[in-house]
């Protein structure tokens, strides 16, 4: 297979445009305190409904944790470029993931809070990239639309 097909089957660009757009996001967050309001809003959830699934983070944790995670996805760009039937159903969660992560970034920073009592200085952190991860996320998702099974790798 010659690399104009891998190109043209593939979703390696849309998913190497989000990776870095996620990378960006991090940055983002972590140099506009977004743990002031994740934290709070976690807890006040939590408050609201037990079962509320989100864990609180410390700085370090949370940032090593989301760099892990970018690097994975970067490592990952080989096998979208080929199609992996495999990821395709990661590269669809991790788009949908990246499209209302961007959304709810911008929600807040309209609304000026996350939940009741929990304000929001505007912009919000992280509102800065949001757009970043809005159209990487749609741009990876048209792609996968776009990519047939019949292109697919079954690797």
């Amino acid at each position: 297979m010659n690399s104009g097909r891998l190109t043209k089957s593939g979703f390696a660009w849309p998913w190497f445009a989000l990776t870095v757009a996620f990378g960006l996001h991090v940055m983002d967050e972590a140099f506009t305190g977004f743990l002031i309001i994740y934290n709070p809003t976690v807890t006040a959830l939590r408050e609201r409904w037990g079962w509320f699934p989100m864990p609180v983070f410390q700085f370090r944790e949370w940032l090593v944790g989301l760099i892990v995670v970018v690097a994975v996805c970067f490592a990952l760009t080989p096998l979208a470029a080929r199609n992996v039937r495999g990821l395709r159903p990661f590269a669809w969660l991790y788009a949908v993931i990246m499209f209302l992560n961007g959304v709810g970034h911008t929600s807040v920073t309209i609304l000026g809070h996350t939940v009741a009592g929990i304000t929001v200085a505007r912009p919000a952190p992280g509102f800065y990239s949001s757009p970043l991860l809005l159209i990487g996320s749609a741009w990876l998702i048209a792609r996968l639309l776009k990519t047939t099974e019949r292109n697919v790798l079954h690797a």
